[in-house]
């Protein structure tokens, strides 16, 4: 946890509809690839737990093609990728075990791969939320890899010298190290070294870990598997791999003083050093970035994800969006249309507010480019809030930036402490950890302070505590659209309680930890399965039934 940075809780930038559905699958189906010695030509998907009920209505489906394929999240082309495949060469089935008991996540995949050499892999990986994933076995060895650093795979015999060998090899070609870890079922037989690098590995350093006789083949993940870079180059920031031992050293130790461990820490130091929120993450994003000697980014990225939001939020209001599900298209413009007639039940921020959130989910539904923030079921609630406040108030898009900073040190604590992922915590966890960050941003761009800040994010948490995550058919659309509007409006009510000084007998911490223990303890047809809640209603139910779901 202590490496979860800005995009790991405003993004990825992707093409919905499901953060952990589509871009975590596609992340996992990415890791895969890579980890093929030649290219693959045959794959067979066998979906567990959530995943083997919700398989074609998060598009999880062509999501999983499409990391085979090599695609990025945010790559509109994931719409075609079965015709894509086709053209590549690449055969693929799906097989779904709703009744397979055999594993641990609720979001569990197991890939069976031949390649184009005749090769044979096995690889079980986890979306863990957030667009996030991890691969957690290969060809039946227990390992782990998240690829959000580079990552080097060794296939070895268990022999005495090869991790040193291996250290050598990239030592001399200046890669540093970051972490090591060697899986293996029995001593003396076929293991795994699993290696995260500071740096990118070259073909040059590949080859010299390969010229050992005792290691089979070697396969390299690229850091943030699966994700465009769209921020890469932009500018040093003074920042360098080749920094001193010293200046690393000095770096080490300023990210230490800024992994705020809790919303507490943070408000410390906030209030120490005269911050704000927004202020105290992006320090401690600069921070992080000078700890792995690499450029400071988050301006470029935050400039990045506003431009995404806006365009989310703004092109169903013009034109309606048929979703993949079809269950959604049209809400944004009739909302629209109702304030236009003077027939509006809300005042204007509130209104634009709602309308804004719903039109980000039909963005997403249509397997359009989205900004998960913290996941791709709840991305409408920020923006929705944020661009609202833009229109009633007339902030600039500086400004707007510095709202999602905040919005970001509230998610980022929520990542760390809890949980963002509807399949582990519910609809709170995501609805409600996207409203306690809306409310927060929303009172730092008013003026608040930062305690009134953590206290609105408190009040989100707490409104929206205890919902319940029933999708319908599986589709991010019935009952998510209504919800990020409903979301958006709690950000908006909780925030001004905080502004009006009015606090809470729970504070913001105890409110996480009540949060993530009360969806743990929801059973598992209310967390992202489709079996549950809405999702279980007879019109819900005859639906399914009439679109063959």
């Amino acid at each position: 946890m202590a490496t979860l940075g800005l995009t790991d809780i405003i993004g990825p930038i992707m093409v919905g509809p499901s953060s952990s559905h589509t871009a975590g699958a596609l992340r996992i189906a990415f890791m895969a690839r890579r980890l093929c010695l030649a290219e693959p030509r045959s794959v067979e998907f066998r979906l567990l737990g959530s995943f083997a009920h919700t398989l074609t209505g998060h598009g999880t489906d062509k999501a999983l093609v499409a990391g085979m394929l090599g695609l990025a999240t945010d790559d509109l082309r994931i719409r075609d990728s079965f015709e894509l495949a086709e053209q590549a060469g690449l055969s693929f089935r799906f097989t779904t075990l709703p009744d397979a008991d055999d594993y641990e996540h609720p979001n569990t995949i197991d890939i069976l791969i031949q390649d184009a050499a005749g090769n044979k892999m096995s690889v079980r990986g986890e979306s863990v939320g957030g667009g996030a994933a991890v691969i957690r076995r290969i060809d039946g060895i227990d390992v782990y890899v998240t690829g959000e650093s580079t990552s080097i795979v060794v296939r070895q015999r268990d022999v005495a010298g090869v991790l040193a060998h291996i250290a050598q090899s990239l030592s001399e070609r200046g890669v540093n190290i970051a972490t090591t870890r060697m899986y293996r079922e029995r001593r003396g037989d076929t293991a795994y070294t699993v290696l995260e690098t500071d740096q990118d590995v070259d073909v040059a350093a590949k080859a010299a870990i390969e010229s050992n006789p005792a290691i089979y083949d070697v396969r390299i993940i690229p850091g943030d598997a699966g994700s465009a870079a769209p921020c890469a180059g932009a500018g040093d920031e003074g920042c360098s791999a080749q920094q001193s031992a010293e200046a690393l050293d000095r770096a080490l130790q300023r990210f230490a003083d800024l992994n705020f461990a809790s919303g507490s820490d943070l408000l410390t130091w906030c209030e120490t050093n005269g911050a704000s929120l927004s202020e105290a993450f992006l320090a401690r994003e600069a921070a992080l970035a000078a700890s792995l000697g690499q450029a400071d980014t988050s301006k470029c990225y935050l400039d990045l994800a506003l431009s995404v939001m806006k365009r989310a939020a703004t092109q169903p209001v013009r034109e309606t969006l048929p979703s993949m599900g079809g269950l959604l298209g049209g809400e944004a413009r009739k909302l629209t249309d109702l304030r236009a007639r003077g027939e509006a039940l809300c005042d204007d921020q509130l209104s634009a507010a709602m309308t804004y959130a719903m039109a980000v989910l039909e963005t997403n539904a249509s397997m359009g480019r989205i900004v998960a923030a913290p996941t791709a079921g709840s991305a409408g609630v920020l923006p929705g809030v944020l661009l609202a406040l833009q229109d009633s108030r007339g902030l600039a898009d500086e400004d707007l930036a510095r709202g999602i900073a905040t919005a970001a040190a509230i998610g980022y604590l929520i990542t760390r402490n809890a949980t963002v992922s509807g399949a582990e915590g519910g609809c709170q966890a995501e609805i409600g950890s996207a409203a306690a960050m809306a409310a927060a941003a929303a009172v730092e761009l008013a003026g608040g302070t930062p305690a009134q800040c953590l206290d609105a994010a408190g009040n989100a948490l707490t409104n929206m505590m205890g919902l319940v995550c029933d999708p319908v058919a599986g589709l991010v659309e019935v009952p998510c659209q209504k919800r990020n509007a409903s979301g958006a409006a709690t950000a908006l009510v909780s925030a001004q309680i905080a502004l009006a000084g009015i606090g809470n007998l729970v504070d913001f911490d105890q409110t996480v930890a009540v949060m993530d223990k009360v969806g743990r303890s929801l059973p598992f047809e209310l967390r992202e399965s489709a079996l549950g809640g809405i999702a279980a209603a007879p019109a819900a139910c005859a639906w399914c039934a009439q679109c063959g779901a």
